[in-house]
């Protein structure tokens, strides 16, 4: 039954793990194909940095995408990092998560070049600094798991976050953006959600110290059965 019980409930915090990040994929793919399908443009829903008027694509810049592979590439690479952090850092995922979307974008917003700047990317971004840091900072093996991992798969995404030509196609401030982003989330929330457990070696010791005394009344025992048989 315990092991019934601990099976539904792996399978329960699963579900509510990919749950958010699968709602986002699904609006981010029905997005492109309306726009696609429409024979529409939606690169204005994007983020022009500056313009007090297009203040508001920082909520909408992660709906929009250039083409088929920017899309995929983008829903494949926050589904995972999305699902990551709503299972292991589940406390403050939500919170991460809504941080990540605003500040993200709000720091594109000043400091990106005079050009529209459009997709999911530096949300991404700050949910990969967001766990790898996490990991290394809490110190926790299953969280420095999660951080290896990240490394390993998306290691090579620091690289972006630095202009390599003049004018460079990528958005590589949206990159930096995220990447500053979660890598201060990852210092704030620190002593939030999952943490390294602590040893209290203290109650080892009172054990030892009761066991001690337990067969030191035995022995004074004994030795007082002993002292009063008769001669």
């Amino acid at each position: 039954m315990t092991q019934e019980s601990n099976t539904l409930t792996d399978k329960r915090q699963f579900v509510n793990a990919v749950f958010i990040p699968l709602v986002l994929v699904i609006l981010m793919v029905l997005s492109f194909i309306l726009e696609k399908g429409m024979d529409w443009d939606f690169h204005t829903a994007g983020v022009y940095p500056r313009r007090i008027e297009n203040i508001w694509g920082v909520f909408t810049l992660i709906f929009v995408h250039a083409g088929w592979s920017h899309l995929i590439n983008n829903i494949i690479s926050f589904f995972i990092l999305g699902s990551f952090l709503y299972f292991f850092y589940k406390q403050i995922a939500s919170r991460v998560m809504i941080l990540s979307y605003v500040f993200s974008g709000l720091i594109l917003w000043f400091i990106g070049r005079d050009s529209w700047h459009i997709g999911a990317s530096g949300l991404i971004y700050s949910l990969a600094f967001f766990l790898f840091f996490s990991g290394i900072i809490r110190k926790h093996v299953p969280l420095i798991a999660i951080s290896l991992i990240v490394a390993f798969i998306y290691g090579s995404m620091v690289w972006h976050i630095f202009p390599w030509q003049i004018q460079d196609p990528v958005s590589w401030e949206g990159h930096l953006a995220g990447g500053i982003t979660g890598s201060v989330l990852s210092l704030w929330y620190r002593n939030d959600g999952p943490q390294k457990p602590v040893k209290v070696w203290e109650n080892e010791e009172d054990e030892s110290l009761d066991y001690l005394n337990e067969n030191d009344e035995e022995i004074e025992n004994e030795q007082d059965q002993q002292e009063s048989k008769p001669a």
